[in-house]
């Protein structure tokens, strides 16, 4: 039994290494992804209708802009960064009624 567990421990520490290495490689990429998500767990629905609605045809910020061609130019990055906020965004979404 514990020769197994110390196979499975061995196994799983690369992995984990990976998932580390992987969340510190993009860090102001993470500062932003969790900026994102804090907006859209903490805004109400009533707030984030307001802003779609506002949003429409608006050019956006300088820096969302460059944000988004950084995001553009680094298909890892892009992977990364919708990796984190895809989820918290959906689901706030669907519970605002935004998607069906």
């Amino acid at each position: 039994m514990e020769m197994k567990m110390n196979a499975w421990v061995l196994a799983a520490v690369p992995a984990l290494i990976l998932a580390a290495a992987a969340v510190a490689q993009y860090p102001i990429m993470d500062i932003v992804a969790d900026r994102v998500v804090q907006k859209y767990q903490t805004a109400t629905c009533e707030q984030l209708w307001q802003e779609r609605a506002h949003g429409q045809g608006q050019p956006k910020p300088e820096r969302e802009q460059r944000a988004i061609e950084i995001l553009r130019q680094d298909p890892n990055m892009r992977a990364a960064f919708f990796n984190k906020v895809s989820a918290p965004i959906v689901n706030k979404m669907f519970e605002c009624g935004m998607i069906p």
